[in-house]
């Protein structure tokens, strides 16, 4: 069985995590979900990111410690993570004793080895993004990342040698074109990075205390980036003095999933840092965009955060997977609004996919009280159903396999539309009426069976409440992903698998 290690960024916990933030679990649950779909023997990571001076002073506005702090904080963002429905195999925390026991390893290894050096930082630093600048990488004087004011700081701390390892990721880059996805991110940090040449990295401070400390320097911790980015591999296994089989398994990471906020964290210091080890680079690194709140970036001073788990009291688990994977483009930035949240429901979930379900089960029990088999009386209309079903593995195989999760959903709703067309062209209703049309309309419904058979297969790994629904509905657990000439159907009960809803009436309870 063929391996497959995909992992999200671990969260910050900073506070609670808004719809923004979990649109990248769900991706990432999604692509989990098909790999094991399709056989693989899946293992997928997420988690929280515990440490630094941002914490620590959180921690003291509350008055608690920096641990009560981060329990608190990481318990909310696993209880979302389990709300939005997904299926990680590990949710690892950076406090936890074996990761911290590691890192320490790793850095005393790196130390050892000349990569690590005692110096002194004199720079820019922005305590929100936990990162230093120097004077030309700030913009319009502030920090480039987040655009809050940097303060100078100047301290004793340790270095990792980033410039010996530029050659080295250049021509490893070069020479693996999907190992930064996609291509635009990967021209970033080429032009606006690597190519003005890379400068040592602070890897430790000592301005405060809520960090890894350094075992051999103790007044010193290791900084959030180092411990942050090697969860990746000290939850798998991985130990300087001898790693397990899990380890060997599983690294290379077959994906790192991550927000194109922290790309070069992923695509710089990650890989020198994996040099620095000799170990295995991942084998993608794909930096998605950002899901957006009306006209702008979420933001707790603006006012415009929404959580996951209010849309999900509000609309359902699906319905929020649903708009998180198909609405965001496959590069650009995507919009979520209650408005457009509603449209969405109403035009996909409830129109072409709930619609379809319902009124081919309802003319089931209407129209028969035996099981629905495969007659065999066709039409030239049936085979571009039956080859559009049997087309659907491909189509979709080709769409998740360069991570376009929201056109490989559009495969999915392009046979259902198909479906609900076939449905118009046969036209049930009038053969109902013709006694000798009873075996083509039983041909009809059990063409329309196999396809939402077909299709709820499919939406499993998307919408994974929905799939069950739709097989609870059909009463059938055939696996086969194609059209199956003798198949039979005993269909449930019709159950509305997603309502319409009012949208000025909704508009106006949300106001």
């Amino acid at each position: 069985m063929k391996q497959y290690y995909i992992s999200t960024a671990i969260a910050y916990t900073s506070g609670k995590p808004h719809i923004g933030n979990t649109y990248e679990i769900v991706l990432a649950d999604a692509i989990a979900r098909y790999k094991r779909f399709k056989g693989f023997d899946v293992y997928f990571q997420t988690g929280t990111d515990e440490h630094g001076e941002k914490i620590q002073m959180k921690a003291e506005e509350k008055g608690i410690s920096p641990k009560a702090f981060v329990d608190d904080v990481a318990g909310e963002i696993q209880r979302i993570w389990d709300i939005m429905n997904t299926s990680y195999d590990n949710f690892v925390r950076t406090t936890d004793s074996h990761h911290e026991k590691v890192v320490q390893k790793i850095f005393k290894k790196m130390y050892d080895k000349g990569d690590i050096y005692l110096g002194k930082y004199e720079g820019l630093y922005c305590t929100p993004c936990e990162s230093f600048f120097t004077e030309s990488q700030l913009v319009d004087g502030k920090c480039p990342d987040c655009g809050r004011d940097v303060q100078p700081k100047s301290e004793e701390a340790y270095f990792f040698r980033l410039s010996k390892y530029q050659d080295q990721l250049m021509e490893y880059i070069d020479s693996h074109p999907n190992f930064i996805k996609p291509e635009s991110r990967k021209n970033e940090m080429i032009n606006n990075f690597i190519k003005p040449g890379l400068q040592d990295l602070c890897v430790s401070r000592t301005s405060f205390n809520w960090g890894i400390p350094v075992d051999f320097d103790p007044k010193h911790v290791v900084y959030v980036w180092l411990d942050a980015l090697t969860n990746y591999i000290t939850n798998i296994g991985y130990d300087p003095d001898g790693s397990s089989d899990v380890f060997e398994k599983f690294w290379p990471a077959d994906l790192h999933l991550i927000g194109k906020d922290i790309i070069r964290f992923h695509t710089i210091y990650w890989p020198c840092f994996l040099m620095s080890l000799e170990l295995p680079l991942p084998k993608q690194i794909f930096g998605h965009p950002w899901l957006l709140v009306g006209d702008g970036k979420m933001s707790k001073s603006k006012g415009n955060v929404i959580y996951a788990d209010d849309l999900v009291d509000l609309f359902g688990v699906d319905a929020v997977r649903y708009y998180l994977l198909h609405e965001i483009p496959y590069t650009q930035d995507g919009t979520l609004t209650y408005e457009l949240l509603i449209e969405r429901i109403n035009s996909d979930l409830a129109n072409v996919l709930g619609n379809l379900v319902n009124r081919t089960i309802s003319m089931v029990h209407k129209y028969f009280d035996v099981p629905i088999v495969n007659q065999g009386v066709v039409e030239n209309y049936d085979q571009e159903l039956i080859e559009m079903i049997n087309a659907l593995e491909g189509k979709v195989d080709q769409k998740m396999e360069t991570l376009e999760i929201g056109a490989a959903l559009d495969e999915i709703f392009e046979l259902l539309r198909r479906s609900n067309k076939y449905i118009d062209e046969s036209t049930p209703w009038v053969l109902a009426k013709e006694e000798n049309q009873k075996d083509r309309l039983m041909t009809v419904l059990y063409n329309l069976l196999e396809a939402i058979r077909v299709c709820g297969i499919f939406l499993q790994p998307f919408l994974p409440e929905t799939s069950e629904k739709i097989k609870t509905q059909l009463q059938n657990n055939m696996e086969d992903i194609k059209y199956s000439s003798d198949n039979s159907y005993t269909v449930g009960s019709p159950e509305a698998l997603f309502m319409r809803i009012d949208k000025e009436k909704k508009l106006q309870e949300l106001v």
